[in-house]
């Protein structure tokens, strides 16, 4: 990991909530959405597979970790005319999205200076 703000580059963690029984457009836009992405100097990091919820909860369908070399690198994915021309397919299937920006903190226990 690095120290807070020491490269420019930015990690977002993604909630991704599907329309019910969409799961095979879902699977469409993530492969094609993740091709575009590392164009963009970005990757999926981690895929999270909620497996419950506390109470009360909604619980989205998968969490991505999600990497890009900056801020100028996300936002040309966002601007991306491949991505842009997805938006139906991913209207299709994702129902909400959630988004968290930050960028990597120093680590705690094991490891850490």
């Amino acid at each position: 990991m690095t120290s807070p703000g020491n490269d420019g580059a930015i990690v977002l963690v993604v909630s991704l909530f599907i329309h019910p029984g969409r799961e095979a457009e879902f699977r469409r836009f993530e492969t094609s959405a993740s091709r575009i992405m590392r164009r963009h100097a970005g990757r999926i990091d981690r895929v999270i597979c909620p497996t419950g919820a506390g109470a009360g909860a909604s619980v989205p369908h998968e969490i991505h970790v999600v990497s890009f070399a900056s801020p100028a690198a996300f936002e040309a994915y966002r601007a991306d005319p491949e991505l842009r021309a997805l938006a139906p397919l991913r209207e299709s299937a994702i129902a909400r999205t959630e988004v968290t920006v930050g960028v990597d903190g120093e680590p705690y226990g094991e490891g850490a200076p």
